[in-house]
């Protein structure tokens, strides 16, 4: 399928695939005309990048975990001992900066509140 096919299969825009693709997410075969055409598989590829990516990763490490995830349903879940891991880390990354987040969103809420009475 060509990647407009893909863009209404999966509702990412072309420019959304092309990125994927150029971040090493998706591998297209070319045609001799330069089209990229895609196969049936690319539709769960994409289904999984979109995953990943709502969960907080970025495109790298999504290219190095994307192998080793494996469909659960509405949930992947990853094969490989070692994106395991790497999936761990990446969990608790995001909890520091969620409480980062938190304490920057409280003094904000201080210097308001202090702002109202003077």
């Amino acid at each position: 399928m060509f990647i407009g096919e893909l863009s209404r299969r999966t509702g990412v825009s072309t420019r959304g695939l092309r990125y994927y693709e150029e971040q090493g997410l998706l591998r297209p075969q070319r045609r001799a005309s330069g089209y990229r055409e895609f196969d049936d598989s690319d539709t769960a590829t994409v289904r999984r990048i979109r995953i990943l990516l709502a969960a907080g990763l970025n495109t790298e490490l999504i290219r190095e975990v994307l192998p080793c995830m494996a469909d659960e349903g509405s949930i992947l879940a990853p094969t490989c001992e070692e994106m395991a891991q790497d999936l761990k880390h990446e969990h608790e990354r995001l909890s520091r900066s969620i409480e980062q987040l938190q304490a920057a969103h409280a003094m904000l809420g201080s210097i308001i509140h202090a702002g109202r009475r003077a």
